[in-house]
């Protein structure tokens, strides 16, 4: 999509009409915009994932990372139970989300009954149990004990991959048939439990069977900024998670925008706008990461491709190839000029809950302009996934 397009697209402008439907800035728009803004910057979000020894809990924690076991900064992985107390593992590029990996219950340093209290329960905003093969008594006894502290839990069955090539390859089964198979035993360990959801996973295919369907599961157990934080951290893995991704940091410009554009905010020498730069450009940063875009990421997918990093970057066609440094956006800010700026604001004032009409103009034209990043990089995350993908579980599988 070219520059000068991309300026005049009305999709972008309908978006900003469509602001009306976030509720949260019904009563007082600016005051609450910018409460929601450092809510969104500083919420925490913990996440514990425990099951019994040797189910694949450490791979799993890398994978919601976006890591794979033998990268920098990976939880330790092992035949034997490698985890022997809580171990916290910070998100590569969400500051404030932990990966809680807890120690294998039912071994005999944690039994069921106390194994709660020995890893603080109340540190966590949700439990994830993990269980291979089938659930047992301990994964039972645990869920039941969660239950009654009135937090949540959720049972993930792993190496469904393995499950599906085993059966498929000497029973002569349907992959169909072999989920259904998986779900029915499930469903016979659990019912004590009144038969709850559970969700098949491969940390190695991550969009392939219920991921998307069990980050749907969590993130409407979860308050508004606890969601966001969720849905913004998890790897992409399928063209629904980078939607999920666009519209979560869509509807974070807006108070972003407003937070950047305060009364107080210094104008940028030879820039139309007047904005808190590092917070625009901070944004956009976290963003590009977000969609699994920035060096970093790049570098990792790179490697595990065995894909040269520039080739990597010639599929990305938006401005943010090399990132979000200074430049890209001082010349974000400089190119739509005061005709746009104006016409954005005239179209913002007919938009009831915002209210706009004695806001600067530089609002109206920092909340267009993050939202022309965020579509730049939805559009690149659709074409990495489109031509990358294939290659990433083709190395997963060699692996």
């Amino acid at each position: 999509m070219s520059e000068e397009h991309i300026y005049e697209d009305p999709d972008i402008l309908s978006e900003l009409e469509d602001y009306q439907h976030v509720n949260y800035f019904q009563h007082n728009p600016l005051s609450n915009a910018k409460k929601t803004y450092d809510e969104l910057k500083n919420v925490t979000l913990n996440i514990a994932i425990t099951g019994e020894s040797g189910v694949g809990k450490s791979t799993f924690v890398n994978a919601i990372r976006g890591l794979r076991d033998e990268d920098d900064g990976a939880a330790e992985t092992g035949v034997t139970e490698t985890t022997m107390k809580a171990s916290r593992y910070n998100h590569p590029t969400m500051p404030n989300v932990y990966i809680w990996d807890l120690p294998g219950i039912g071994t005999p340093n944690f039994k069921a009954k106390k194994y709660l209290k020995e890893v603080h329960f109340d540190s966590y905003d949700f439990f994830i149990i993990i269980g291979s093969l089938r659930f047992k008594e301990n994964d039972v006894m645990l869920a039941k004990e969660i239950k009654k502290t009135n937090k949540t839990f959720y049972f993930v069955r792993s190496k469904i991959d393995q499950d599906v090539h085993n059966e498929t390859s000497k029973r002569k089964l349907t992959e169909e048939q072999v989920l259904s198979k998986i779900r029915q035993s499930c469903e016979e360990n659990l019912k004590s439990l009144g038969n709850p959801k559970v969700f098949l996973i491969s940390t190695f295919e991550l969009g392939k069977y219920d991921f998307n369907d069990m980050v749907d599961s969590l993130a409407n157990n979860l308050s508004e900024h606890k969601r966001s934080a969720l849905i913004r951290s998890f790897p992409v893995c399928s063209l629904r998670m980078i939607e999920k991704k666009s519209l979560e940091l869509k509807i974070a410009a807006l108070p972003t925008a407003l937070a950047a554009c305060t009364p107080g905010a210094i104008p940028i020498p030879g820039v139309l706008l007047t904005c808190e730069f590092l917070i625009v450009q901070g944004f956009l940063h976290q963003s590009l990461s977000s969609f699994g875009l920035d060096k970093k990421s790049l570098k990792r997918l790179s490697e595990r491709v065995n894909k040269p990093e520039v080739e990597l970057r010639s599929m990305m066609k938006s401005r943010f190839a090399e990132g979000v440094n200074e430049d890209v956006v001082g010349g974000m800010m400089n190119k739509p000029g005061m005709n746009l700026a104006k016409c954005i604001e005239s179209v913002l004032t007919h938009v009831p809950l915002l209210n706009v009409v004695a806001m600067p103009i530089s609002f109206s034209t920092t909340l267009y302009l993050l939202l022309v990043g965020i579509t730049e990089m939805t559009e690149d995350a659709k074409a990495f996934y489109g031509t990358v993908i294939q290659d990433v579980r083709t190395c997963n599988k060699s692996d």
